[in-house]
């Protein structure tokens, strides 16, 4: 059974989520597979996004609301987006509408 799931990261644990989560929840719809961090990008070890990693398997669709929210950096998100496709796992960027639009395979 493939799962969608989704990730949200704001900076600093004063900020909120839930504009993200709004926006996530449209397209994931049992919030246990939800994570979340309020965390610096800088660092992949963020509990939420690892326990997250954990979980998911090939065949498996992440959402994030902007690209961005997976690292800091584009050197560090290019290696995340690399390893989830060696996984088989999708990414879906929902502020990218090219990434929501599905292909068939072949």
């Amino acid at each position: 059974m493939n799962i969608s799931f989704g990730y949200m990261r704001v900076s600093t644990k004063e900020q909120n989520l839930d504009r993200q989560l709004k926006v996530i929840k449209q397209y994931v719809s049992d919030e246990k597979y939800i994570y979340s961090d309020k965390a610096s990008g800088k660092s992949m070890d963020r509990e939420g996004f690892q326990n997250m990693l954990k979980a998911m398997r090939s065949g498996d669709t992440l959402y994030i609301k902007s690209i961005d929210r997976l690292g800091r950096n584009k050197v560090q998100i290019k290696e995340y987006l690399e390893t989830f496709k060696k996984n088989g796992i999708r990414v879906k960027v929902i502020d990218m509408p090219t990434t929501m639009q599905d292909y068939p395979e072949g």
